[in-house]
């Protein structure tokens, strides 16, 4: 149970900072810039808030740096924000869902979605660096 309220609160607070962070890039950033260099200067931000959440999360539920139980922490957060992308996309921005999963395969899109899968590992590296220095993370 320890484990799914530490996904489920990573995810939260990731989700809601990495949501307002979005709005930025696309209302200001974007349009400066462009697509693929707003979010190459969005995902450091959120990986970076991803990393913090993460400790936390991790130290508040007791979440061990055991490689199996991170791995699962940031499975079940990467299926919980991936589904709240698509729901946002579908219900906020009138996509299709087939028109979502086509945006990964665009530029902007890949770059994004690799900024995700690095939120999903963020558990694990953690508790690796939990091992290798003896401090938990």
């Amino acid at each position: 149970m320890k484990l799914l309220l530490a996904a489920a609160s990573y995810f939260i607070v990731v989700f809601v900072c990495a949501f307002a962070v979005g709005v930025v890039r696309v209302l200001a950033i974007a349009p400066r810039i462009g697509e693929i260099g707003a979010v190459l200067l969005e995902a450091p931000i959120v990986l970076g808030l991803s990393w913090i959440v993460c400790g936390w999360a991790v130290r508040r539920f007791s979440v061990p740096p055991k490689s199996g139980v991170r791995l699962s922490m940031g499975l079940i957060a990467f299926l919980l924000l991936m589904s709240a992308e698509a729901g946002l996309a579908v219900v906020l921005f009138g996509q299709t869902l087939e028109t979502h999963v086509q945006s990964y395969g665009r530029a902007a899109g890949a770059l994004g979605l690799s900024a995700q899968l690095g939120f999903a590992a963020v558990p694990w590296g953690q508790g690796v660096l939990g091992r290798r220095t003896g401090r938990q993370a």
